[in-house]
Formats: structure tokens, sequence, C-alpha cells
């Protein structure tokens, strides 16, 4: 018997014991949805780039991409391409994020609800959100906050470097909900994941 579709609406915060005023978003995602889809979603959202590794926790077990240069170091990861979202909240009610191995960018993905829905397949909504996601390599949560430091000196070498560094400009307060959910729904539409 197949399990009744369900949508799942969740709040992704990025490093919610380190980054103050938080960074934020509020997904709305079919239960059918990989962790692997996920994943994209989550990078959509929130505005990464997808160009690092990053792996899915819940306590019990940690999921991944398990490419085949990948296969052999790892015992105990399952695939994220072959685990559902309906069957990871199961067993928790919490699922953390790891993006970006090097910087170490921690999500903790929170269930805010669960509630039937009329259709099956993946899909992906983002709700609301706050705050610009930090720029790719900038070096973690110190290297962000240092960031956000020179930036608040843009007459300065130093802040003038950080902005150029960073494309030419950088709000830190900057989220826009329609862009973040167009990303979204070109990887509903194009099949990603």
């Amino acid at each position: 018997m197949a399990a009744h579709p369900l949508l799942y609406t969740l709040h992704i915060q990025l490093e919610p014991l380190q980054l103050d005023p938080p960074i934020w978003r509020r997904i709305r995602v079919s239960g059918d949805c990989t962790l692997r889809k996920l994943h994209h979603f989550i990078q959509a959202a929130f505005g990464w780039h997808s160009c690092h590794l990053h792996e899915f926790s819940n306590g019990l077990n940690t999921y991944m991409p398990l490419d085949a240069e990948l296969m052999y170091q790892y015992d105990d990861v399952l695939d994220d391409r072959k685990t559902k979202l309906r069957r990871v909240f199961k067993e928790a009610d919490r699922l953390r994020y790891l993006y970006d191995f090097g910087d170490s960018w921690q999500h903790v993905i929170a269930v805010e609800t669960i509630e039937p829905c009329d259709f099956t397949g993946t899909w992906c909504e983002v709700l609301d959100g706050a705050r610009a996601c930090p720029p790719e390599d900038v070096g973690g949560v110190p290297g962000y906050l240092d960031f956000l430091a020179l930036i608040q000196q843009p007459a300065s070498e130093e802040g003038r470097n950080a902005l150029e560094w960073a494309g030419g400009c950088f709000d830190p307060e900057g989220f826009d909900r329609r862009a973040a959910n167009a990303a979204v729904q070109r990887i509903c539409n194009n099949l990603w994941g």
C-alpha cells in the first residue's frame, strides 16, 4: 500500500547558535522529495551555489552523495538520492544539513507542520525567509563575521576589496522571497536531483 502524499513545512536556519540576527528560510516541500533534491532546494532558497559537498544527519543516520569516488570512504553512510523526506522525518522532527565541509555551514531543519496533499511527486516552494546567505568560501562563521565588519568600512582598502570579492555589493539584510521561490521552481520544472 502506497503512503498517502504529505507536505512538510520546514524551517531551515543557518548556524542558529552563532549568527544573530538569524538567517533562515521556510519552505513547503512534498514528502516524496529525496534528500538530494532537498539539498538542491535548500541551495536555491538560500542562494548557495552547490559547489561543495553536503550531508544530512538526523542523529541516527548520515546521508550524503555516495558517488563512485566517495563510496569506499564511508561504511555507515546512506545515499541521499535513495532516501525520501517522509522516511527521515518518521525517525525525527529535526535534521542537520552540513554544506561545505571546509567552511562547515550547519543548517538546522525543523518540521513545523505536516499535512496531506492531493498530488504525488517532488514539489517545493519558498514561503518566507530573512537575511542574505553568506558568500561562498567566505571562511565559515568567523570569516563571515570578519567580512561583515570589513564591508561596514567601504572607504577603506580592505572594505573595498571585500566588496569587490563579493561581486561589488552585498546587503546582509537582503532577502527576496520571489527570487528564491523562482530558483526553487526552476529546479522543480527541470527535474534536478
